[in-house]
């Protein structure tokens, strides 16, 4: 094996045992650490130096996306003027692989003259900073992935999972939804895809194609074409649907040999047709079409008149799909 991949497999094996080795060692101190911030009236500040900084400001943008307001202070400004930032009310989340960084260790006896609750991620119980903490989770590597023991590798890759894990707790025990996190995510596919309804994107007015029940097969296709949604909705004096006719439907119409001149919508047309409200996500819209095998659908209110209509195109113009 090349040396290149060998040194590649080496990293990968040691930081993934660091992670899996992890879980031994999660215990009351885990769960003290999710009810502090749960119980937190503020917001989570998460600090820390140099590599471990960076992994602490992973955690607080994880954190935030999920739920719980967090964000990141660097411990060295911190001292000169941001700490002002933390206020009563917040909890703080510090890193420090030796738990006696001192940009770090200077900050807690001020955090405890304000009485905000510590949390600590570091790989030494006895440090200054895991003795201080009112919840310290242990980071246990046997070996960093580093063949000097020194640059942070599996220790940094372990608190970025402990952190994950703490903001998965959190968002399970808050019942936090697809659509709580798209309201953190409203740029994008993902936005789109979560927060639209299907008002925001179905046609209305004189856009919907309609046709009266005893309406002559000629006209249903001549209504079909004018709208351009390869469907017709079939409804009675009082706008409620009776049924739909499609291109799906015109096809099984010719195979049966009848005379579209001839035969009403009403023999050929599919009745209790699948509909949607207008207040349902256009994802469900979506889902409903896969799983019914049609491309357009009818929308419906709860006295089943018709008030829109939308079909695949729809979708996919608005970046649903």
């Amino acid at each position: 094996m090349h040396a290149y991949l060998a040194s590649a497999h080496r990293t990968i094996r040691l930081e993934a045992e660091a992670v899996a080795h992890q879980a031994q060692h999660l215990d009351e101190h885990f769960v003290q650490a999710c009810n502090l911030i749960l119980n937190c009236q503020g917001r989570v500040v998460v600090t820390g130096m140099g590599k471990s900084g960076h992994i602490g400001n992973k955690i607080a943008a994880t954190l935030a996306s999920t739920g719980t307001p967090a964000f990141f202070v660097h411990p060295g400004e911190a001292s000169h003027g941001d700490l002002g930032m933390i206020t009563r009310g917040d909890v703080v989340i510090a890193l420090s692989n030796s738990g006696e960084t001192s940009e770090v260790t200077t900050l807690v006896p001020l955090l405890k003259r304000l009485g905000i609750p510590l949390i600590s991620l570091t790989g030494a119980k006895e440090s200054t900073l895991a003795k201080l903490s009112d919840a310290h989770l242990f980071i246990d590597i046997q070996q960093e992935a580093c063949p000097l023991d020194l640059a942070p590798t599996s220790s940094t890759t372990a608190a970025l999972v402990l952190g994950d894990a703490l903001a998965i707790a959190l968002l399970e025990a808050k019942g936090f939804s697809a659509e709580d996190f798209a309201f953190s995510h409203p740029g994008g596919s993902l936005g789109r895809r979560l927060l639209l309804k299907v008002s925001d994107v179905m046609h209305v007015g004189e856009r919907l194609p309609l046709v009266q029940i005893g309406t002559a097969l000629q006209a249903v296709l001549l209504e079909i074409t004018r709208k351009g949604l390869g469907m017709a909705g079939v409804v009675n004096s009082i706008g409620q649907l009776q049924g739909i006719y499609t291109d799906g439907d015109l096809r099984r119409t010719l195979d049966q040999g009848l005379d579209i001149h001839k035969v009403i919508v009403d023999e050929v047309m599919t009745a209790h047709p699948v509909t949607v409200t207008a207040n349902m996500l256009a994802a469900e819209a979506v889902e409903i079409m896969q799983q019914k095998k049609v491309n357009a659908l009818l929308v419906t209110d709860t006295k089943k008149t018709v008030i829109g209509a939308l079909n695949m195109h729809d979708l996919l113009r608005a970046g649903v799909i």
